[in-house]
């Protein structure tokens, strides 16, 4: 079953891992950590892309606060998992993709390299739908019209290709910043009444027995704890350089761990913004909202006029975008980590959007552009379906003590990490139970 490793370079889109961010070690603290910081911002847009405002949107509508704990616990079992993917990352110079090719029988592999892709095929799923949904809003096209208009977002990654991971990183930084003010602007409008989100924070497991917020529940995990992040977090994180000694690897672990909790912590803001937004916007006033261009419109008369419904249009094109550079690099280390091939980076992006676009078309053509919050929630309970076949290897090789060293699992650390794999499989079981029966 296990082999030895061998070395590979990640094809990093549009950078190469030779394009790292020096880390000089005799700098300053703040410097030091200043320079570390960004691949927790590459990796934060997976969770708050369209997938994300769907399930919040709906869960929101339907339950109020009731499920607002659900993006809390998710946004920080996805800090756990992500942190132990930036250390495998760090402590061994290869990605999880590059690992369990080597790792693992070729059969074992390819199937590992399918799910994978399929994970970013239905995260591209969202951002087309997301982006869509954003031109039918701003521009007035259809819904058809705007899923076309995605595919032309290949000449926008063209145009980075050869561009700085801090030059993205930055571009990313203002898109997150974008759809924060949009939100905080629109939550100052609506004014949620605090005492009930504070007792949406408390855990209520009677609400997850039944199979409508079962359903969004594991929604919301699918679009907070990606798969596909995994694999990329895993990989961006060696852009930075530290030196190959221990002492260099426990600093990089260190400032590595800081930017994913401070990173993440910014997505689980946004995340509970938009539950919050929508129990305050629709629930308080006897409304269900399960599509997101419904929520654009119902804001008007809520909020007395249309600028909190141009903020929403904005922050979600702003998501998918950010949304679509992630899952590019994501598809670039996957490809090479499991099959050793490397492409141009607008090829990989061709390849990726032409796979989403044609489910995307034929859900809005059969069901009708009504059902695209549906679509959405669908796409994210697919993502979360397909988490543990990545969990597994990620939680076996940090728990490794032979591959890892002395930056292996402590028991505590294993223990909850297996603990989060065993009820994400528990939870998609349950729902799977819930569509049989």
């Amino acid at each position: 079953m296990y082999k030895l490793p061998t070395t590979a370079t990640a094809p990093f889109c549009p950078s190469a891992v030779t394009d790292s961010v020096a880390v000089p070690a005799g700098a300053s603290l703040p410097r030091r950590l200043l320079a570390f910081l960004g691949p927790g911002l590459l990796v934060s847009v997976g969770y708050m892309d369209p997938g994300n405002w769907a399930t919040a949107i709906e869960a929101g509508s339907r339950f109020g606060y009731a499920l607002l704990f659900v993006v809390v616990l998710a946004s920080l079992s996805g800090m756990v998992l992500q942190n132990l993917a930036s250390r495998l990352g760090i402590v061994t110079g290869q990605d999880l993709a590059q690992l369990s090719s080597a790792r693992y029988a070729p059969r074992v592999a390819r199937g590992q390299w399918l799910l994978a892709e399929l994970s970013i095929v239905a995260t591209d799923l969202a951002e087309v739908l997301g982006a869509a949904l954003a031109f039918h809003l701003l521009l007035g096209v259809s819904i058809t019209t705007g899923v076309v208009l995605t595919a032309f977002d290949t000449v926008i990654v063209l145009a980075l290709q050869g561009a700085k991971f801090r030059r993205l990183e930055a571009i990313v930084l203002g898109l997150i910043v974008t759809i924060g003010v949009c939100f905080a602007v629109e939550l100052l409008l609506i004014k949620p009444l605090w005492p009930e989100v504070a007792a949406g924070l408390r855990p209520s497991w009677e609400m997850l027995s039944h199979q409508a917020p079962l359903y969004l529940a594991i929604g919301i995990l699918g679009a907070t704890v990606m798969p596909h992040n995994l694999y990329l977090h895993s990989s961006v994180v060696q852009t930075r350089v530290g030196g190959g000694d221990d002492a260099a690897k426990a600093s990089a672990v260190r400032f590595a761990r800081v930017d994913t909790i401070g990173s993440l912590s910014l997505a689980l803001l946004v995340n509970a913004a938009i539950l919050i937004l929508a129990a305050a916007a629709f629930h308080r006033n006897g409304q269900t909202v399960v599509e997101i261009q419904d929520a654009y419109h119902l804001l008007d008369p809520l909020v007395g006029g249309t600028v909190a419904s141009l903020l929403f249009g904005v922050a979600l094109l702003a998501s998918g975008q950010s949304s679509t550079f992630t899952g590019t690099i994501a598809g670039q280390v996957v490809m090479d980590g499991f099959l050793h091939i490397k492409i141009p980076c607008w090829q990989r992006r061709l390849i990726t959007r032409a796979l989403a676009l044609a489910p995307a078309l034929a859900g809005v053509l059969w069901l009708g552009e009504g059902a695209v919050g549906k679509l959405l929630v669908l796409s994210q309970v697919v993502l979360s379906l397909q988490l543990p076949f990545a969990l597994w290897p990620l939680i076996r090789f940090t728990s490794d003590r032979t591959l890892m060293g002395r930056f292996a699992n402590s028991v505590p650390v294993a223990a909850l990490a297996w603990l989060l794999f065993g009820v994400i499989s528990l939870a998609n079981l349950a729902l799977l139970y819930f569509w049989i029966a």
